[in-house]
């Protein structure tokens, strides 16, 4: 049989996305099951975690399984992943034998391991989390590489909440200032998930150099049309704000500086002004504001914006426990 994983939002129909929302949504309801009765899962993390490895462990847990954390290169031996390689390194064992042994140890395995950016070219290859799912005997979750599927789950079941039906919402993907550029994992995953559900996406940025990665605006343009929204991008604040449904904000580095950062920093230093604040909520339709966390306040958002009604980021991130028992109890339901 061949096994599933949870990889990207991609791999999944409308269909099943909508079935993994209403499970969560009835978990969230119901908070305990034995879905995972006498079953586990190793949490690994190749970077840090607070929501993550708290709402995947004690979703386990409430589940009646059991998780075990482990981070390569700290409490557990550093990992090789190129084919071939001569560990004469750093590196202690290689993938092939970690994904199998562990796959003899545990039902499920999740991976959380971040870009390197030093070359896009090579990061949006997503080699770490991709080999787990190639050696391992048992299915792989995604806690966040270059893309965030979870969280994008946990978003749309807030905005469905708040919502109801999504169909054509303006939805606009706002780029926001930060000290220091960023992973577009979440901004990847937003907009997969907005158009997968047949939203009227706005992807808005400073300048052409931080749309996202053309692979991800083709999948944004295939999910519009199949799901009867739209997406498009721009530039102009005022423009994109007005009307909106929902503000979605997040920070990401520009793809033709990756691994290069201080020559992008003029142009970031250039567009604090994209901060998400009052002046431009008041353009929406009452719009509702999240943010994945975590969030530097005046910064990303003001403090008005982040502790108004409208902000629904705390929904998001509890929505993180329900969604996540949802995709472990789909795939332990495989076997």
């Amino acid at each position: 049989m061949t096994i599933r994983h949870f990889i990207t939002t991609q791999d999944y129909s409308r269909a099943e996305i909508d079935a993994l929302l209403e499970q969560a949504a009835a978990f969230k309801r119901s908070p305990r099951g034995q879905q995972l009765d006498g079953k586990s899962i190793a949490l690994l993390f190749f970077n840090p975690s607070m929501r993550t490895r708290t709402s995947f462990e004690l979703g386990a847990f409430q589940l009646g399984g059991h998780a075990i954390v482990l981070a390569p290169g700290k409490d557990a031996w550093p990992i090789e992943f190129e084919v071939g390689s001569v560990m004469d390194g750093d590196t202690e064992e290689h993938i092939a034998e970690v994904a199998r042994v562990l796959s003899r140890y545990v039902d499920l395995i999740a991976v959380r391991a971040f870009p390197k950016f030093q070359d896009w070219a090579v990061d949006r290859q997503d080699k770490v989390i991709k080999a787990f799912a190639q050696y391992a005997t048992v299915p792989v979750i995604n806690m966040e590489t270059i893309t965030h599927p979870c969280q994008e789950l946990a978003h749309a079941l807030a905005l469905k909440e708040h919502l109801g039906d999504l169909q054509n919402k303006k939805y606009v993907l706002t780029w926001t200032y930060h000290p220091k550029p960023l992973n577009t994992a979440v901004a990847n995953s937003a907009l997969l998930i907005a158009t997968k559900l047949g939203m009227d996406v706005t992807l808005l940025c400073p300048t052409p150099d931080y749309v996202l990665d053309e692979r991800y605006m083709a999948f944004g343009r295939l999910n519009a049309e199949q799901n009867g929204g739209s997406l498009k991008v721009s530039h102009n604040i005022e423009e994109a704000y007005a009307g909106a449904d929902v503000v979605y904000a997040k920070s990401w580095g520009a793809l033709p500086f990756f691994g290069q950062w201080e020559q992008e920093r003029p142009v970031r230093e250039a567009s604090k002004h994209f901060i998400v604040d009052e002046a431009k909520m008041a353009l929406t339709n009452h719009g509702l504001f999240s943010h994945c966390l975590p969030l530097r306040r005046n910064i990303k958002a003001t403090d008005a914006v982040m502790d108004s009604p409208a902000c629904i980021a705390i929904d998001e991130a509890e929505n993180r426990l329900h969604v996540q028992k949802a995709v472990m109890a789909s795939l332990i339901g495989q076997g």
